[in-house]
């Protein structure tokens, strides 16, 4: 038998990287822009999860980081939004999936990235 008589638990962890930001920037006219939503599903110890997050890090991008290590509903939430999905990380910039790690580098040499984040 396993479950929470014998302390197994499932967790889900959900995190905002800056909860503070604001959401909208502006344009040099003062016009309001909204920042778009970027989301990242993980798992503890992944290398290309550490990767895609310090890319976006280093653009001062927030994010919503899912750890799906244990598995969970956040787990199952990732392959409803996209169901060929069998690695990590997973990145959703305004609900369009973006790919993995890779794809968001290949994004960003491209010249891609910056403009999908309103950057």
């Amino acid at each position: 038998m396993c479950g929470p008589a014998f302390g197994i638990r499932t967790i889900e962890i959900g995190r905002r990287k800056s909860a503070f930001k604001n959401w909208r920037t502006t344009t040099p006219q003062g016009n309001f822009v909204s920042t778009p939503k970027v989301e990242i599903y993980t798992k503890m110890y992944c290398g290309f999860c550490h990767r895609a997050k310090r890319l976006l890090d280093q653009k001062g991008v927030d994010y919503e980081e899912y750890d799906i290590t244990l598995g969970g509903p956040k787990r199952q939430e990732m392959l409803d939004r996209k169901p060929d999905a069998m690695t990590v990380p997973q990145i959703f910039i305004d609900d369009k999936a973006i790919g993995g790690s890779d794809d968001l580098a290949a994004l960003e040499r491209e010249g891609k990235l910056d403009a999908m984040l309103g950057l």
